[in-house]
Order: C-alpha cells, then sequence, then structure tokens
C-alpha cells in the first residue's frame, strides 16, 4: 500500500491513480475489450461435439462493436450475438483485424448459413441468407477445421438448449 505523508503528497498519489485507472479504461475500450459475459456453447457435427468458449453480446454497444479493433481471437473462443426475435441478420467486418466465420443459426439452434473466413475490414454486407436467432463469430477457418456445416445443432441456452 501506499503511504502519503502530506495532504500535498496524498493528492499527488490520488491524481496518479486516476490517471492510471483512466488510461486502463481508455486502452481496454480502444482493444474492443469488453466486460461480456463468458459462456460454453457447443457444436453438435458429424465428426463429433466441439466445444467453445463465447463472449456473449448483451448490449448493443458490444452488438456495434463486436470483435472490432481485435488484433487476434484465440483457438476455441467466440462472440455470440443475440438478434431476438430471428430476423434477417447482415454482418460486416469493418475494422475487424482477423479474419472470421460468421455462423448464422436458427431459433431452434441449427445452422442456417456459414460465412467463411470473411475478409479483414471489408465493408461488403455479410447477409444470414434467412431467419437467424445468433450469429456465432470464430476465428477464419474453424468451421472447415472441424466440420462445421449448415444444419449441425448448436447447444446454447440462448436457443433453448442445454
Amino acid at each position: 500500500m501506499l503511504f502519503a505523508r502530506s495532504p500535498k503528497d496524498r493528492f499527488k498519489l490520488d491524481i496518479r491513480i486516476v490517471a492510471a485507472a483512466v488510461i486502463a479504461w481508455v486502452s481496454l475500450s480502444v482493444a474492443g475489450v469488453s466486460a461480456a459475459e463468458m459462456q460454453p456453447l457447443e457444436i453438435v457435427t458429424r465428426s463429433g461435439v466441439h466445444v467453445f468458449t463465447v463472449e456473449v453480446v448483451k448490449t448493443e454497444q458490444e452488438r456495434a462493436t463486436g470483435l472490432m479493433y481485435r488484433k487476434e481471437l484465440a483457438e476455441g473462443r467466440g462472440m455470440l450475438f443475440d438478434f431476438s426475435p430471428e430476423q434477417p441478420v447482415s454482418m460486416w467486418m469493418k475494422n475487424t483485424f482477423i479474419p472470421l466465420d460468421m455462423i448464422f443459426i436458427r431459433s431452434d439452434g441449427r445452422i442456417l448459413r456459414i460465412a467463411e473466413n470473411t475478409e479483414p475490414h471489408s465493408e461488403k454486407i455479410i447477409s444470414s441468407g434467412g431467419l437467424a436467432r445468433g450469429v456465432l463469430e470464430v476465428i477464419g477457418g474453424t468451421a472447415r477445421k472441424y466440420g462445421i456445416q449448415p444444419g449441425d445443432r448448436v447447444a446454447h441456452p440462448l436457443f433453448g438448449t442445454r
């Protein structure tokens, strides 16, 4: 613990602590790190069950930012967007530095469509191609690596499964 000997020293110490907290908050915000809740999610494919740890997007700000500005996404990690109620969904890759697989999921947990290896920084619209309740974003190449295909089932409470 830091101790200040005089009121002037305590004030300087308080200013430094506040400044450090502001710098840390701004750094995390710019990096796109959010306090989103981490949850397990499973995808059942012909080759087996594949488990991911996903950030569940809960606010409009989190939805608008998504994985923008992040320089990496670990294998087995992802971000799950809730677009309830089920609806046509459009995404893009603006300000996103890493290629992603976007997995569009129906309300019953079935995969509707997969946009593989989306192009970083692209403003091209990526459509669900039908009604989707959620979108799972994972590192590009994940769907191919695990044999994830339309029709496979996603197990997560968002889809009433698990």
